[in-house]
């Protein structure tokens, strides 16, 4: 069966979906074209370039976000603030990044100071205190501490879905078909119902929201998990992939020229038991059908919000809070600064400008606050960084001259502009990539004395100050960074793993 056709089936098989949850005619609204914008905030967990609008992987079939990219301005050059859920969504949902507000790893936010968290207000906050009805479903901020919990979520919300969700039962799937001990580590298809899947859920709830009659403007956030661990969906979606699964472009030895603070990041042991009797296929299969999942799902809340009276008057905006590998420098998951877990789907679409095209200039996630407070006459608090992309949405072809600033630990920064990547460890160490020519980001540069004036534009954009690391609350701190300078035990992972590991991760002498 061609892609093609499977595209075509997918899209009948979601528009049956659709009709069967969305009204036959307009809803009507309350003076909604006379009052400010209303905001659709899509935020996505994991998702990296494998969707259609992309073109990361040729078989991936996502045709409602695909559908989305042509209405708005696909940024095809974005990037997140930081390689991982907790802080990625705290820097681009507070406007801050990490070298200022200290918050570099992952957080338990109820065991935070509160003076900490309240120095900040969050995006969706921002537009309840500006009169903005607020409805939030899924995953916004990382955990459900500050979403739904600290202050029964009234702090940020108007109305939630959270209740629901965690009434939802575990969903149903065969715990043996992963590679790893528990429900994390599985890539297949559950045998649950539909209703039963939070996403599934979430979309429904987006749906709600926007068949009713509002009288102020509404800022509607819809978190959607997958494509996040364990990449389970129901069956539908694993149909749409056949076998074979194209792989990744894979350089075997692209760790040799890298420093150890990067080589730090590679998920080895995850490149060793996927590449034994060949699973990386499984887990290539697994998370495209995760991706077409979710783009279902968002095609649901799409439908609805076109059937309905506030179409002309909603900002969409669309975003992942990351990249993921998916064999790419012999790594698994996130957790680096190297494209494949950096770059992210973003999509911007204001329809009372119709603002089209695609926008190849680097841009940062932490660009979405300041984007959203101008094009809906909001005021910004005064220490939100980032940068206002309206000139972009108004001319993407625009050059733009401040690169994106991605930080993965304290002292580890990566600079991305539309040609290069600069990545600076704390040990000073580096790397250096020319996109126009190596896209796959295979030889590094950085010790090649003819860019040594290159390394020295870009390292302009590095912080020049970082605050200090932010102790209580602290979780997961899974990086080597100022604040674990210990390379020495990654060291030895590496060495270990590069006498198992065919091919080797570096070339024998």
């Amino acid at each position: 069966m061609n892609r093609q056709l499977i595209k075509s089936l997918f899209c009948i098989v979601s528009l049956c979906t659709i009709i069967s949850c969305t009204p036959s005619h307009p809803i009507s609204g309350t003076h909604q074209i006379d009052q400010k914008p209303n905001v659709l905030f899509i935020a996505i967990d994991d998702m990296n370039d494998w969707v259609g609008f992309l073109d990361g992987h040729p078989q991936a079939i996502t045709p409602h976000m695909d559908q989305l990219a042509k209405r708005g301005i696909n940024f095809t050059n974005a990037h997140c603030v930081a390689p991982a859920c907790g802080p990625s969504r705290s820097a681009l949902l507070f406007g801050v990044p990490p070298h200022q507000s200290g918050l570099y790893p992952f957080y338990n936010q109820m065991n935070m100071e509160p003076a900490v968290l309240n120095t900040y207000v969050s995006i969706p906050q921002l537009f309840k205190e500006s009169g903005y009805a607020t409805y939030g479903s899924g995953k916004i901020h990382h955990g459900r501490e500050w979403s739904y919990i600290k202050d029964n979520g009234k702090r940020e919300w108007t109305e939630n879905n959270e209740l629901a969700l965690q009434a939802l039962p575990d969903l149903i799937y065969d715990y043996d078909a992963g590679f790893g001990k528990g429900r994390k580590m599985a890539f297949c298809p559950t045998t649950s119902p539909k209703g039963h899947h939070p996403d599934y859920n979430t979309a429904e709830y987006g749906v709600d929201v926007l068949e009713r009659n509002h009288d102020q403007p509404f800022f509607l956030a819809l978190g959607f998990v997958k494509p996040h661990l364990p990449f389970v969906c129901p069956q539908d979606y694993f149909d749409l992939y056949p076998d074979p699964i194209t792989p990744p472009q894979i350089k075997a030895d692209d760790l040799e020229d890298c420093p150890w603070p990067a080589r730090s990041n590679a998920k080895l042991s995850d490149d060793f038991k996927f590449r034994q009797d060949d699973k990386w296929q499984k887990v290539h299969r697994a998370y495209l059908a995760c991706n077409s999942w979710t783009d279902a799902n968002i095609g649901l809340v799409i439908d609805a919000l076109d059937n309905s009276a506030y179409k002309d008057n909603t900002i969409i905006v669309l975003w992942s809070d990351h990249g993921y590998h998916q064999g790419e420098k012999r790594s698994f998951r996130k957790f680096s600064l190297w494209e494949e877990s950096t770059k992210v789907p973003f999509i911007i679409i204001d329809p009372r400008h119709k603002y089209q095209g695609h926008c190849q200039e680097a841009v940062s996630l932490l660009d979405i606050y300041p984007t959203l407070t101008e094009m809906t006459g909001l005021t910004k608090p005064s220490y939100v960084v980032g940068e206002s992309l309206v000139p972009w949405l108004k001319n993407p072809s625009l050059q733009k001259t401040t690169p994106a600033l991605i930080t993965w630990g304290r002292g580890n920064h990566s600079i991305r502009t539309r040609q290069w990547r600069y990545n600076h460890y704390f040990d000073n160490s580096e790397e250096l990539y020319n996109h126009s020519t190596d896209p796959h980001e295979w030889y590094n540069l950085a010790t090649q004395p003819e860019y040594q004036n290159i390394k020295t534009d870009l390292a302009q954009w590095l912080p020049t100050s970082e605050a200090p690391l932010v102790i209580q609350g602290k979780a997961l701190h899974n990086v080597v960074d100022k604040d674990k300078p210990d390379l020495l035990p990654a060291k030895q992972r590496f060495e270990e793993m590069n006498k198992k590991l065919k091919p080797a991760l570096i070339r024998e002498d």
